[in-house]
């Protein structure tokens, strides 16, 4: 299942002030923010592109139909690089 953003709490400080350390909560929401992102790539993910499901894939050379993808299932017999299908 896809976790949903939660946003940073801009009152806590994003370091440690004695030690310059980022704060464990920023890094989990820059993990967040990061994992929800588009992927970009040449060519079809089918087979290719391993990725939680409901994440979305762009093909920068794919044609009409062809160009967006969304992962639809998690795995198909455990490859976790299939389960992608087409959507627009």
């Amino acid at each position: 299942m896809r976790q949903r953003i939660v946003y940073y709490d801009s009152t806590v400080p994003l370091i440690w002030p004695n030690n310059g350390i980022i704060r464990d909560a920023f890094n989990v929401w820059v993990k967040q923010v990061t994992d929800s992102g588009l992927l970009i790539g040449t060519g079809t993910p089918v087979g290719n592109v391993e990725a939680e499901r409901g994440k979305f894939y762009m093909d920068d050379a794919g044609a009409a139909g062809s160009v967006l993808f969304i992962k639809q299932l998690a795995d198909v017999a455990g490859d976790r690089t299939q389960g992608w299908v087409a959507v627009g």
